[in-house]
């Protein structure tokens, strides 16, 4: 059933279907058993990662987690819900049909339904993994320096942007959008430099041989979007947007922005990669 995926929709690669906790339920033909356990851990890690940003998305009762996606030069890799405690992974080629590969995976869900279904093995609140609901109510501002113009640009431009925040390539807050404080900015800094290590993690799943083709990460709730997109030098863009935004324009706006980003940070000394 899994097979369906590759076997009906041009240019997909694999899926794998896997548990909370990491563990490979099946996948289709093509994969060794190393690759599917690899696949399925980083995943796994990236998915509870995902979950953890949920506050930087926006504040809303209802924080829930639709799908990530993971974005290369050389192809696509998918992750959406497959029942409590399960997930189903897919990639596909970069010019694939992206509303026919979704329409599959979420058909092949629904014919597993139960089935697909995991219980996991430690329960504990997003909210806990996000630091709690408290992270939002610290948007202090973040000092002078630390604000960002071409952020805030940025924000101003894009009906429904909220936040954007520049880290390092060792994963430091660099610098944000007015209003997010240096809590809010070392609480995501550290979740979205878990997220952009999984997500190179997946670059052979996609059918790529480097890591380096990353391009960004994008992680949709029910109440928001959340961006990584390289930013050159090894560091990369964080940002946030409500889920009625034009998420093109977005980024294409925060990408207009890298090489202003860049170049300040030179100008305070190092590369913008640099620790």
């Amino acid at each position: 059933m899994v097979q369906d995926i590759v076997d009906n929709v041009p240019r997909a690669r694999h899926a794998v279907v896997l548990s909370a906790d990491g563990l490979p339920r099946g996948a289709t033909d093509g994969l060794s058993q190393k690759d599917v356990r690899t696949i399925s851990a980083a995943m796994a890690g990236m998915q509870s990662l995902s979950r953890a940003t949920a506050h930087f998305a926006g504040p809303s009762q209802d924080r829930q987690w639709n799908q990530t996606i993971v974005e290369f030069s050389h192809g696509w890799v998918f992750l959406i819900g497959a029942g409590q405690g399960a997930y189903l992974a897919a990639a596909a080629e970069p010019d694939v049909d992206m509303q026919q590969i979704s329409f599959r995976m979420n058909r092949l869900v629904a014919r597993l339904g139960n089935n697909l279904t995991s219980a996991p093995r430690v329960s504990a609140p997003d909210a806990a993994l996000a630091g709690g609901g408290g992270a939002t109510r610290r948007e202090e501002a973040g000092g002078s320096g630390f604000v960002l113009a071409e952020l805030d640009k940025v924000i101003a431009s894009v009906r429904g942007a909220r936040h954007a925040l520049l880290l390092g390539a060792d994963g430091l807050p660099r610098g944000a959008s007015s209003g997010i404080g240096r809590d809010l900015a070392d609480t995501i800094s550290a979740a979205m430099t878990g997220i952009h290590a999984y997500s190179r993690a997946t670059a052979p799943f996609a059918g790529g041989l480097r890591d380096d083709e990353w391009r960004q990460t994008v992680i949709e709730f029910r109440h928001g979007w959340i961006f990584l997109i390289a930013a050159g030098s090894g560091a990369f863009l964080a940002a946030a947007a409500e889920h009625d935004c034009d998420i093109e324009e977005f980024t294409t706006r925060l990408s207009d922005a890298i090489p202003a980003l860049v170049a300040r940070q030179v100008s305070q000394g190092g590369r913008a990669g640099d620790a």
